[in-house]
């Protein structure tokens, strides 16, 4: 594989560009690939080669990083006489940042390895700034040693690769990360209804979540047990999660009273009064009729 010492990269959008821009001064050079010509020219301005397909691609490179915009695009820069397996050599790895389903992803590997191509799955997470930064999380599915292919160049565009399974593991955490995200942003909705309706400034009550989040790291902080289960009786986080919960039933009920008061619905605060008990890891508490027999 000598001869193609490269590293592509098929999809400069507004995060494959600043992806890209991370790998310009790869040591065996950068390939770069767009559907549209003048964002090429940019990389090509500053030494890298610009090609018309995932064929001429795979040409110069044995690492070719794909972010395109759906399983569609990824299928289509792989297959045919113009694709990536078209010249491919036995061994090459294909990284797709692109969020497809799992599904496609392990369809594309099997397509993938009929010409001995190894195919990983590898979803991105940190947004515009984080690609920009070189400080984006990488979560992959594949082989061993496909993953060990790659990890020199997501060095480069990553703080941290996570390889999380098989193909197709990379997808699930993408999706599982994601849940968090934008139930997160229809929650902020709904506390900004209630905040709103009390009379008080949402700007600076943003400001106040982001100061506390940065200190506290929000809801990725109780993410430190191994399973999602209801927690031994002798794990040490049982009492630390159990003072956790204490608060959140006492403020989520607060945030129930304070919008029947002003007329604001939070059906997001009840069902976090209603599971975060389990969320924690820990038993829901007994029922009125229980605990009086």
């Amino acid at each position: 594989m000598q001869d193609r010492a490269a590293v592509g990269f098929i999809g400069l959008g507004n995060i494959g560009a600043p992806m890209a821009k991370r790998l310009r001064n790869w040591p065996g050079g950068l390939v770069v690939c767009d559907a549209r010509v003048e964002a090429t020219e940019p990389f090509v301005a500053k030494g890298a080669v610009a090609v018309a397909n995932g064929a001429a691609v795979a040409d110069r490179a044995s690492v070719i990083c794909v972010m395109v915009q759906n399983s569609e695009q990824v299928r289509a820069v792989l297959e045919g006489p113009h694709g990536i397996l078209a010249t491919a050599l036995p061994g090459t790895v294909v990284a797709v940042h692109s969020t497809v389903s799992a599904e496609s992803a392990i369809e594309l590997a099997e397509l993938a390895a009929a010409s001995q191509v190894e195919l990983v799955d590898a979803p991105v997470s940190g947004g515009v700034m984080g690609a920009y930064g070189g400080t984006l999380a990488i979560m992959v599915g594949g082989s061993e040693g496909a993953v060990a292919k790659c990890r020199p160049v997501f060095d480069r565009l990553a703080t941290l690769t996570q390889h999380m399974g098989p193909v197709g593991a990379g997808t699930h955490t993408k999706i599982a990360r994601n849940l968090i995200s934008f139930v997160g942003f229809a929650v902020v909705g709904e506390a900004q209804r209630l905040a709103e309706a009390a009379g008080l400034d949402i700007a600076k009550l943003g400001e106040v979540v982001r100061h506390s989040d940065a200190i506290t790291g929000g809801a990725g902080a109780i993410m430190i047990r191994d399973s999602g289960r209801v927690m031994d009786p002798a794990d040490g986080l049982r009492s630390i999660f159990g003072h956790t919960a204490t608060l959140g039933d006492k403020d989520l009920t607060l945030a129930i009273q304070m919008g029947q008061e002003l007329g604001c619905k939070v059906p997001f605060a009840e069902l976090g009064l209603e599971n975060l008990r389990s969320a924690l890891g820990l038993e829901p508490p007994p029922s009125p009729s229980q605990s009086l027999s």
